[in-house]
């Protein structure tokens, strides 16, 4: 096992899943960060244009995500000169499971000349500052086994706001190499755990969708998280988390959450 999805050799938009995407929710069911990274993985493949790259992803969950075959489809439904529209799907036999919709914008060429005090600043301490925190999940294999996280602040068992780095140990696709995107999406979807301010053996605090905007492309393997989660007597949540790289900051990420007792 060498990555999140093996391509079918027959099939250029059937992956097969691995037991690398297991999410903490239920042995049987997909963390929502592979399979939302495997929609940035064909999003990039459709129609791809140069000097082009995606701002902004929003990904909606429609259900438990079972470790099975997936059929991947991407099409530009809002095509333009300088920003379009890109809509894709991930389906079981049973029907769609996850949609995104991307904004595919064109880069200035030649690079804007910005006045200094207007760009994002601001930096994290890097990864090799961080430590290692245990995963609260029994199953030998899964997410928490595909990936490396490293906190700065807060932990799963400590209850509360995190700064948390993560790294892929491995491809979202055998054979490729993960984009910034890919990593991006992989990475975010842990704002709610990172950040969690519930008991994982009391509550589930499971997000409906994932939306991550990135005003700069990301570098190096390490995405940070600076997370927080905001929950509310009502059964619905917010999870917050500011992205970094090992240059400073690229963007957002934000999940709903559905809040109930297990």
């Amino acid at each position: 096992m060498d990555a999140f999805y093996l391509p079918d050799p027959e099939d250029p938009n059937r992956f097969h899943s691995t037991e690398l995407t297991r999410g903490p929710w239920s042995p049987d069911a997909q963390h929502a960060g592979p399979p939302s990274a495997l929609l940035g993985h064909v999003i990039e493949r459709c129609s791809p244009r140069e000097g082009f790259r995606v701002g902004r992803v929003a990904v909606e969950i429609l259900g438990p995500v079972p470790i099975a075959p997936l059929m991947a489809e991407a099409r530009v439904t809002r095509p333009g000169r300088s920003v379009e529209l890109i809509e894709a799907t991930l389906s079981t036999e049973q029907g769609p499971v996850l949609k995104a919709n991307a904004w595919r914008l064109r880069q200035a060429d030649p690079e804007l000349d910005l006045p200094v005090e207007v760009m994002p600043t601001g930096t994290r301490p890097g990864p090799e500052e961080a430590r290692v925190e245990p995963f609260p999940s029994a199953q030998a294999i899964g997410f928490h086994t595909g990936i490396e996280y490293r906190f700065v602040t807060g932990a799963f068992d400590a209850p509360g706001a995190a700064v948390c780095w993560i790294r892929l140990r491995y491809p979202i696709v055998a054979g490729t190499t993960p984009s910034p995107l890919e990593r991006t999406l992989a990475a975010a979807d842990s704002g709610n755990g990172v950040s969690s301010v519930l008991d994982w053996d009391r509550y589930l605090f499971i997000n409906t969708d994932l939306s991550v905007t990135l005003h700069r492309e990301p570098v190096g393997e390490w995405v940070c998280l600076d997370a927080v989660t905001y929950p509310d007597r009502s059964g619905v949540g917010l999870a917050e988390s500011r992205l970094f790289d090992e240059k400073g900051p690229i963007g957002r990420g934000t999940q709903t959450l559905f809040l109930a007792p297990r």
